[in-house]
């Protein structure tokens, strides 16, 4: 009678299946730290240049390859992805620098513009009758 394995590819053994596992691993984890930073690189440069670009759809994306990058990084020791992902972990690093600044940018822009029209409103619904500049004049 045929094996299950032979139909679906997967190996038979214990040990084939440890092995299979410890050498997919760092590729699945390649593969998930270059979406990750492309997806870096698409928001830094989209915040920088597109008002409206759609930053919840973003994080939903990060939340979304952070939890597979967790879930690849399970069982993997801290040497082995030292060693074989250090290159591509201190460019993420870089590039997630270089996106910090970019949002923190557009957050204080965006600060910027909610206090200009707080004061905008704040100064449209007095008319001064009531302010303690008024009562010092007189």
């Amino acid at each position: 009678m045929l094996e299950y394995t032979q139909f679906n590819g997967e190996p038979s053994g214990r040990s084939e299946l440890t092995e299979f596992v410890a050498t997919a691993r760092p590729a699945s984890l390649s593969t998930i730290i270059a979406r990750i930073e492309q997806a870096v690189d698409e928001e830094t440069a989209s915040i920088r240049t597109d008002m409206n670009y759609d930053l919840k759809a973003s994080n939903a994306r990060k939340s979304r390859y952070l939890y597979e990058l967790s879930r690849a990084m399970k069982g993997l020791g801290a040497t082995q992805l030292i060693a074989e992902q250090r290159e591509a972990v201190v460019r993420l690093r870089d590039k997630l620098a270089k996106n910090e600044s970019a949002i923190r940018a557009h957050l204080n822009a965006v600060n910027e513009v909610a206090t200009l029209i707080q004061s905008a409103i704040q100064r449209s619904e007095t008319d001064g009758t009531y302010s303690a500049g008024e009562f010092g004049r007189r």
